[in-house]
Order: C-alpha cells, then structure tokens, then sequence
C-alpha cells in the first residue's frame, strides 16, 4: 500500500493540472465552490465559470447577498442549477454560523446545506492540507483497478470499499492531502472508464486489473444508462436557459419548444417546486428575485 501511495504521489508531481482551485492562493472557499460545481460535470466546462464566480463572489458573503436570479444565471449551462441554490444556501449558513469563514473541521463543514461526507473531506484536504477519506468515482475506480482487480467498482459505495480507501490514506496531513489529489488526478487523466491509458500508468506493473489479464466489468448489467434526448433533465435545460436569457417574465406559449405540452407543463411545476423558477401574477415565468 505505501508503495502504491509513493508511485502515484510521485507520478502527481509531474502530471498534475494547473488549475485555478489548486493555485497557492487559492481560498477554502474557493475549492468549496469547485468542488460542488465539479460534481458531474468537467473541469473544461467548470474552470471559465468558477472564475467568474470567484471574481463576483470571491467570499461566502458575497455569494450570500447575491440576488438568487443573478446566481442563476452565472450558473449559465453547467447543469443542475439545484447546485447552485444550495451554494447560496452553504455561503449564507457559513455567514451565519462561521463569521464567513468556511470551517475546518469535518463535521462542521458536513452540517453545511449542500455539503456531504465527499465535499467535506475534499474541502478538508485541498483547502486546508488535512488528512481526509476523499473518495470519488476516479479513486473508486483506481482502487477497484489497482487493488481489488476488477474492471470498475460496484455501481453503490460499498462498506469494503470504504475500508480500503481509509486503509489507503497516509497517517501525516501533507501526504494524505496529495494522495488525495493524486488518486484523483489519475483516475481522471489515465485510470479512465472506458478507455484506460495503462501505458502511462504509474502503478502498470503492479495493477491486480491488469495482471489478471482485465476482466470485463461484472457489474456491466446493473449499470444503467439514459438517453439525454426527450428526457426532463432536457426540458428544463431548456426552460432554464431561455429564463436566463430574459430581460422580463416569460409566457408559457414562449417556451412551447422546449418539449411536449404535457412534459412542459411538468418540468414547469417541477422548477417552481425546486425553487429555480417563479411565477408572476400573470402566469408567467421568470428566475427568483
């Protein structure tokens, strides 16, 4: 296990990405707002939209005065904007309860709106250089790979797999922090699902995937998948978009293409209920003030 730990910490210090939430001056905030705007969605789409936010709210009191419209639409098109309702929510809170300092410890940062057990442990490690368990679907899939010899990790967390990553994680703050980093670096650049780059792999001579000659996925079957074409994710998409680009309240009969009468009707009802939309007196739609 150190040996793993050594050859993918050391891989990191050549190949890790510039990026701004790792800058030296990076603020706890910042990497807060990174790492929730990085959940299922890439860093290409995510970096031009973090920095605008870091450039008009570069503090959680910054974001917590900002009209719930204006978040909105500097969300722009990086998918489910819920997201970013529950950043405003989490710089509010730490105003409130932290005196807009984003706090240390793991439990404090847990009792955050928005903030579960991966972002708090990722917060933990990256803003402050604490040891942290910080497992995402890179680290899951490089552990499943590297160490447990299958082709990708069970579709849920399992009980085993968090008592390897805690097995994993070195016992001083600065290494635990850049194993953190590392393992999820390299699952995203090289350990990747479908096309793995084993070549360029650090750990290609001692991988249990690899040895064992790379067994197909055994929980291919369970996996499921879904069409971005027709679905709600889609027509809200759509409804948001168009709201973000309006300068008045919008008539339903405006956004009769976004998808079937009676999907609209729903993804409409379902927006409103979520908090991303509102309606005037006149029936018509617009963000939230």
């Amino acid at each position: 296990m150190q040996e793993l730990v050594e050859r993918v910490t050391a891989w990191f210090g050549d190949a890790a990405r510039d990026l701004p939430w790792r800058a030296a001056d990076r603020t706890p905030w910042g990497v807060l707002v990174s790492e929730v705007m990085l959940q299922q969605t890439p860093v290409v789409r995510v970096e031009p939209v973090w920095r605008e936010w870091m450039r008009r709210w570069p503090t959680p009191a910054d974001l917590a005065a900002a009209p719930t419209a204006d978040v909105l639409r500097a969300w722009g098109r990086l998918g489910y904007p819920r997201r970013a309702l529950r950043l405003a929510d989490c710089a509010r809170a730490v105003v409130e309860r932290h005196d807009g300092e984003v706090p240390r410890d793991e439990d404090a940062l847990r009792a955050l709106p928005g903030v579960g057990e991966y972002t708090a442990a990722a917060v933990r490690a990256f803003a402050f250089g604490r040891r942290a368990v910080v497992v995402d679907t890179n680290v899951r899939r490089v552990q499943a790979r590297a160490v447990t010899g299958v082709a990708l990790p069970a579709p849920s967390y399992t009980a085993a797999e968090r008592r390897l990553a805690a097995s994993l994680v070195p016992d001083d703050d600065a290494t635990a922090a850049r194993w953190a980093a590392a393992s999820m670096e390299l699952g995203a650049l090289v350990c990747t699902a479908r096309v793995p780059h084993c070549d360029d792999c650090p750990l290609r001579t001692t991988c249990a995937w690899r040895l064992a000659g790379f067994p197909a996925d055994e929980h291919a079957a369970r996996r499921r998948t879904q069409a971005w074409e027709g679905t709600d994710r889609q027509v809200r998409g759509r409804v948001m978009a168009a709201l973000r680009g309006a300068e008045s309240p919008v008539h339903r009969a405006l956004l009769a293409d976004a998808g079937p009468p009676d999907q609209l009707d729903r993804c409409l009802a379902g927006l409103v209920e979520d908090g991303l939309a509102e309606t005037d007196d006149a029936g018509r739609y617009l963000l939230p003030a």
